[in-house]
């Protein structure tokens, strides 16, 4: 009998060797695959790490869970990233449909409030990474985006300084 404090030494076992398995499926994909699997490069890969982490949970501790459908459904999810990832990369019309563009949020030390109403970013959030970056004056800033992950990217340096164009490649809003 299992309850929340107490749960069989069948059920125990089985859950551990369920790790064991289910994690050595989930290292043999990601060798075969590649290290982008876990990346965090575009939204679609973002969601892709969160539903292979809910399958993971699912076969560890439902004990119900067939193995082999755990594993097959990771193999799925991670052929389907790298299906995604190669007509992204192959064919620009599917790149601007599918996934989203970096959008600037400061530009020259200057907040621009449209994008972040349109991004739904709160001026506080913009203000939080600009410590956590260590920005010390607005002046300092050359440029906060948003990055198509979510990440928020702040590049600050001396005033006088530049920023190199190519590194804008893409971006949208300024």
């Amino acid at each position: 009998m299992e309850n929340w404090i107490y749960a069989s030494l069948p059920t125990l076992l089985k859950v551990l060797i369920s790790v064991v398995v289910i994690f050595t499926i989930i290292v043999a994909i990601t060798r075969i695959s590649g290290l982008r699997t876990f990346a965090k490069m575009s939204s679609f890969d973002f969601a892709s790490t969160i539903a292979i982490g809910s399958i993971l949970a699912s076969v560890v501790m439902n004990t119900n869970q067939s193995l082999l459908k755990g594993g097959l459904a990771l193999a799925a999810i991670v052929a389907f990233q790298s299906f995604f990832a190669f007509v992204v990369r192959k064919s620009k019309k599917a790149d601007s449909l599918l996934t989203n563009d970096p959008i600037m949020l400061m530009y020259n030390g200057k907040i621009l409030y449209e994008n972040l109403e349109q991004t739904n970013v709160g001026e506080t959030d913009l203000i939080a990474k600009l410590r956590e970056a260590n920005a010390l004056r607005f002046s300092e800033v050359k440029a906060v985006i948003l990055e198509s992950t979510g990440d928020m990217s702040v590049l600050h340096g001396n005033e006088g300084i530049e920023l190199d164009p190519d590194i804008l490649k893409g971006v949208k809003g300024f």
